[in-house]
């Protein structure tokens, strides 16, 4: 007896023939890929002993070895930025591996999605007064240029827009019919997993959305002393913001698995699952690991166990999620074929 392979996520029927992109998708790539430059030359130059944008008595120039460790790390993340344009509009693009592109494109859209919500209300505060400016979570400490999160954020924008579209167009041509119709044209669940990752995704986010809901109000528990001193108005805003990508993940994914509200479009569900549960994993991978990498004689900023504790349960949240948006769309490739 043989045994019938799991179907793949891949179209059903013959693949689409090789073509070379059209003008838009080759202007969005030179977007995508210009505006990896100012952030890298930034990044490159501090590595190399710059101290251009950086202010006497920043806290970065007090540990040289972790600043070019994290430096180079980040170096290489935006990098990727290139790789994946250039993916996403070449022929041989289409041959990727889905696991390939789709790991790296979840972790981009993670990183750039609440910078691209976040940075635009920041402005719109510090124009009417309301908030300091932006910063990297929304503080007050000078520990780079104004300049510098103006070029950077506006960097990343620019990358969020071009290779979101890149992706989107992408996804469309290769995948496009597992996402068509609506909710009640998708057939019953016949997986547990993805139920079981939802579900298991959805009781974990009762913490961190009670922490940031009461950061948002005002409160100070859970929070360092540094972060409890220096909050602005930019702070409550991303604490709020974060309350949104929370919801966003967990009514996705739980749409998704559970084939809730049968008159939704499938692309609307599963829009949330991908950016919510990136924003939500991601973000707080890379805020658990600059925790766990600050400088221990830096004791007015020592993570709290709760913020630990926050940012080590979105990264699962974010996993669980992702994995019940694989399965669903895994489930729908097969009722396809």
């Amino acid at each position: 007896m043989t045994q019938t392979p799991f179907p793949s996520i891949a179209p059903a029927g013959p693949a689409r023939p090789a073509h070379a992109p059209g003008r838009a998708r080759r202007a969005l790539r030179w977007a995508a890929v210009l505006a990896c430059a100012p952030y890298l030359t930034l990044k490159i130059a501090w590595i190399l002993g710059s101290h251009v944008g950086i202010p006497e008595g920043s806290s970065l120039l007090d540990h040289r070895a972790l600043m070019i460790i994290a430096n180079g790390v980040t170096v290489l993340m935006d990098a990727t930025v290139v790789v994946l344009a250039l993916l996403l509009t070449r022929p041989w693009g289409l041959r990727t591996p889905v696991w390939l592109l789709a790991a790296p494109m979840w972790i981009a859209t993670g990183l750039l999605t609440p910078i691209m919500a976040g940075y635009p209300l920041q402005l719109l505060l510090a124009a009417f007064g309301g908030g300091e400016g932006p910063s990297a979570d929304g503080a007050s400490e000078p520990f780079l240029a104004d300049w510098v999160f103006t070029v950077v954020y506006t960097g990343f924008i620019v990358q969020g827009i071009a290779l979101g579209t890149l992706f989107a167009l992408y996804a469309r041509d290769r995948w496009g019919h597992l996402w068509r119709g609506r909710m009640w044209d998708v057939p019953r669940p016949g997986g547990r997993w993805p139920r079981i990752l939802a579900s298991a995704a959805a009781l974990l986010a009762l913490l961190p959305l009670t922490l940031h809901l009461l950061w948002a109000a005002g409160s100070t528990a859970g929070l360092d002393a540094a972060q409890a001193k220096d909050r602005t108005a930019d702070f409550h805003v991303l604490q709020a913001l974060d309350v949104l990508y929370l919801v966003a993940a967990v009514a996705g994914a739980l749409v998704l698995a559970f084939r809730r509200l049968p008159g939704l479009p499938v692309k609307v569900p599963l829009a949330l699952a991908w950016a919510g549960s990136g924003a939500v994993g991601c973000w707080g991978g890379w805020l658990l690991l600059a925790s766990l990498l600050r400088p221990a004689d830096d004791l007015a900023a020592r993570p709290t166990t709760p913020s630990l504790l926050a940012y080590s349960v979105q990264m699962i949240i974010g996993l669980c999620m992702a994995g019940a948006g694989f399965g669903f769309l895994r489930e729908r490739a097969g009722s396809s074929a």
